[in-house]
């Protein structure tokens, strides 16, 4: 098992595909982009195939979810997660992404073994989509959605990040659009990952402000009894069911305590919080011909020393120097 010494056991992996975005969200990087991974530094579609092979039938992973960047513009992902569906056991498979190319790709996914997506959709309105994205693409997200829904990829969920002065007033009309169209929408604080390093937390509309704005129009009353345990999201249920909602106060109310995660970067770093500021190198291991035990040993190693919490908390956080979308969702 993927175990730290808290005692936390990680059973879901996030997997990075790719460092590029055809997006430019103003909260992630800048206009001009990034300078990307070379390719020669990005793993394969074999390694990467590997990877989860070493993960799932080694280390106890149930759930793998692939990221980027924007996953979708890998040339591989259909071959990778065909390849990893085929496992065994075989884990759950997720993809979040911007959703600009799953009108071409879902059915494609499907059939090669996806279960789900995450979609991530900050505004209904084109206009400010333009301005939070710097591309002029609503157009292709919403027939993405309609692309995925068409081709089982359920439960579609919708991720949301309210920026204020931008689209901070669209909370409610934003989950009624969800309820409308049977998708489970999940607000995210914005998180200190910009490429910018321009967070303040003071500029960050908080899980509070969220469900304020959405308790004027929907009544909300939480999903179950229970804790939520490793969910990133608080859930409620909106107007007594069936819909729900969702936010993901990873500022204002971490969710360390139980988090399953670890996270494999496209150029084969193992990250044990997706705050650290260190990685574990996994790549020269997989290209220096190491067996597959001895490659466990070492993601368990880079597991062990998982710190309690993110440490965001602390008056004296230092963001990673990676950016979000270098790092994986």
């Amino acid at each position: 098992m993927l175990i730290d010494t808290y005692g936390r056991v990680a059973t879901d992996l996030r997997v990075s595909l790719t460092d590029r975005c055809n997006l430019r969200c103003t909260y992630c990087m800048p206009e001009e982009g990034l300078q990307w991974l070379a390719k020669p530094d990005l793993l394969t579609d074999d390694e990467i195939v590997r990877m989860v092979r070493i993960a799932v039938t080694e280390l106890g992973v149930k759930d793998v979810r692939f990221t980027g960047g924007e996953p979708l513009i890998r040339p591989g992902l259909v071959g990778i997660v065909e390849r990893c569906a085929a496992l065994e056991p075989r884990p759950k498979l997720s993809l979040t992404t911007n959703g600009l190319g799953l009108q071409r790709t879902a059915q494609a996914l499907r059939a090669a073994g996806l279960d789900r997506v995450n979609v991530s959709l900050d505004t209904l309105r084109p206009e400010v989509f333009r301005t939070l994205t710097r591309r002029d693409r609503h157009h292709d997200v919403i027939a993405g959605l309609d692309a995925a829904r068409a081709a089982g990829l359920d439960p579609i969920k919708v991720n949301t990040v309210l920026m204020r002065g931008t689209n901070d007033d669209e909370a409610p009309e934003l989950l009624q659009w969800a309820l409308d169209h049977s998708y489970e929408l999940r607000f995210i604080e914005q998180m200190p990952l910009d490429a910018q390093h321009g967070w303040q937390r003071d500029g960050m509309v908080t899980a509070d402000e969220i469900l304020t704005a959405l308790r004027s129009r929907f009544d909300l009353a939480p999903e179950g009894e229970t804790v939520r345990g490793s969910a990133p999201a608080e859930r409620w249920l909106v107007n007594g069911g069936p819909g729900r909602v969702g936010v993901i106060a990873s500022v204002t109310r971490p969710f360390c305590r139980a988090c399953d995660r670890t996270r494999l970067t496209a150029d084969g770093q193992v990250r044990n919080c997706l705050f650290a500021r260190e990685e574990s190198d996994l790549r020269t291991a997989l290209r220096s011909d190491a067996g597959d035990a001895e490659i466990a040993e070492l993601w368990k190693a880079a597991m062990w020393g998982k710190k309690a919490g993110s440490g965001l908390d602390d008056p004296a956080f230092l963001q990673p120097e990676r950016p979000m979308s270098a790092i994986g969702g």
